[in-house]
Parts: structure tokens; sequence; C-alpha cells
């Protein structure tokens, strides 16, 4: 059995490959294959592990039924086509769950250094211009005490909350198709439509899936029912926001700032005017990034990998219905 790797992942997700006499094949070019290329490899392969930006489209699926099993060295799946993948009974799995904690910690920094410009003092002191004391310039805003918002408590919305009532006692209110018991008994969390989150959050962090009903939610007509003092934080998926009209509330003061761990597209052009905006802070997609994360999602995705090669069903199925 061989497996086709996207991108290199950690050695923990290749050593239970090896255990299991699984063959590798990893991509280990600094850029992205395109769809031509990872269909070529595919073909000669018995499963797939996408680590990457790599979309699993249609045709992708169609030329390559061949495949056994999809593994996601995600949590997200929004670039899989999953009911062309049902139809033709390849299962896919992702790594829910271990990401919670370093994604929530990243929204968390994010909404901190927005909060006081951190990034932008930082420039400031490279371009040699931390000279004099002005008590009144570049301020930022304090965080105790203040509303946070929550758009899609899950399990990253509810770590992102916990951190925020933990650290600043923040008052917790979210937006969900469904009801999370569990953040409003512990943490007293309230649902409220989206119309009201917009209206009554200081910070907005975004934590839901890319769905149709969710793509360029927030827009101008989103931003403009938001406080002027208000922060925007995105973590999700970039195509939740609309980027133009995001330039276009900070630049005209319509919310006070904005951190961003996912932009549309990424990688983000070195141009962009948000790079440079003194109330803004952006990373590149680096969510789970962290040692302990990375190799859970690695781990995750080799054992849904080894048991799609063995004919079991795969414990983190993105489509379980495959299975009926």
């Amino acid at each position: 059995m061989k497996v086709f790797v996207t991108n290199i992942i950690p050695e923990a997700g290749k050593k239970l490959l090896r255990d299991a006499g699984i063959e590798i094949v990893e991509w280990k070019e600094k850029r992205s294959l395109s769809p031509g290329e990872l269909i070529e490899y595919c073909k000669h392969c018995d499963a797939l592990i996408v680590a990457g930006y790599n979309r699993i489209d249609a045709n992708f699926l169609q030329e390559c039924k061949n495949l056994k099993v999809i593994a996601l060295h995600s949590v997200g799946y929004d670039g899989v086509d999953i009911a062309e993948a049902t139809r033709l009974k390849i299962p896919i799995g992702n790594t829910p769950g271990v990401v919670s904690g370093a994604t929530a910690d990243t929204a968390f920094l994010l909404m901190l250094a927005v909060s006081r410009k951190a990034f932008y003092m930082y420039k400031r002191i490279i371009k040699g211009e931390w000279t004099f004391f002005e008590p009144t310039a570049n301020l930022g805003i304090e965080l105790t005490g203040k509303t946070l918002g929550i758009y899609g408590l899950g399990n990253i919305g509810f770590e992102m909350a916990k951190r925020c009532v933990g650290a600043y006692n923040m008052k917790v209110i979210y937006h969900n198709r469904h009801s999370n018991v569990e953040a409003e008994k512990s943490l007293n969390a309230k649902l409220v439509s989206f119309e009201d989150l917009l209206k009554e959050s200081d910070v907005i962090s975004v934590h839901s899936v890319l769905s149709n009903e969710t793509k360029g939610k927030f827009d101008k007509t989103a931003f403009d029912k938001m406080k002027p003092s208000s922060i925007f934080i995105n973590t999700a998926r970039g195509r939740i926001h609309n980027e133009e009209d995001l330039i276009h509330a900070l630049e005209n003061a319509t919310i006070w700032g904005a951190g961003l761990d996912v932009t549309n597209p990424e990688p983000m052009h070195p141009d962009n005017p948000l790079l440079n905006m003194p109330n803004v802070a952006v990373l590149p997609h680096i969510g789970t990034a962290t040692v302990e994360t990375r190799d859970a999602m690695a781990t995750i995705a080799t054992q849904n990998i080894i048991a799609g090669l063995n004919g079991k069903r795969i414990p983190y199925p993105v489509n379980p219905e495959v299975y009926d």
C-alpha cells in the first residue's frame, strides 16, 4: 500500500505509516502542487494525505477513484467536494479536537496584539521611530470587563471564551445555529441573534466553518453595525470576511481594529494595506503551529489512513454516510 502526502508532515505520523508497512511518497518542494501534478501522483497511490491548500474537487475525485481513503491534515474540509467523495464511496477524514487550544491561543494573541497596536509599534522600533515619549500617541484599549462575541461557539470558540473570561472577566455572547449548553453553564454565555452579536460585542472572534451560509458573512453591512470601538478577529477561514469591506471599515474608523490569522487569498500579498495599519495584526495562518498540535494532527491523519487502507471504518470521518 502507498500513500501520497502533499507536504512534509511531522515524523510522529510518518512513523505510524512505516510501522504499518505503508510506503510514503512525500512532496518536498517549496511550492504547492498543481491540480494536474496531484492527480498524476495519486493515480499511482492507494491513499492521500492533504497537508496544504490543495483542492479535492469533483474532477480530482473522478480522476483518482482508485483512492481508498483521503485524510486531511486539518479540521476544515471546505476544500473537498464531500458530496462527490461520498458518491464514490471514498471516506474523508479530518483532525477534530486536537487543534482547539492552539487555535484559541492564536485568537487570544491577536486580540491582545490589536488592542495595544503591538505589531505596529514593533515596526516603529525597526524604522527608528522610537524617539521621545508622547503620552497621548498610539494609545490602545483595555479589554477587562468588555463583551466578547463568538461567531461559531464550538470547541475552539469555547477555548477562546475561557481564556477571555479567565484573563479579563469578559462577558460572553455568541451566535450559533444551536445553543451551547456547556458554555452557558460554565461561562454564563448568552445566545444572541447575529444582529445583536454585531451591535453588542466589543470583540468579535470568528470560529465557524466556511459554508455557503458563512461565506462573506462579515461584509460592509455587518461592519457598519459593529461598534466604532470594536475589534474583529478571524482565525477560521479568510473567505468568511470580505477583505475589501474590512479594509474600508478600518480606514473609515467604522471599527477600531482587526486581527487575522486567515486571509483571502492566502498567502496574502505583501502590499496589502492591512499590513501597514496601526490597529491591525496579521499572521500567516499559524493557528495550529505548535509542535504538540501538529504532532497530534499528523497522528490522527495517519490513523485515518491506516484504518482506511485496512478496510476498516476510519476513526474521524467527515462523511460517515459512506459506511451506510
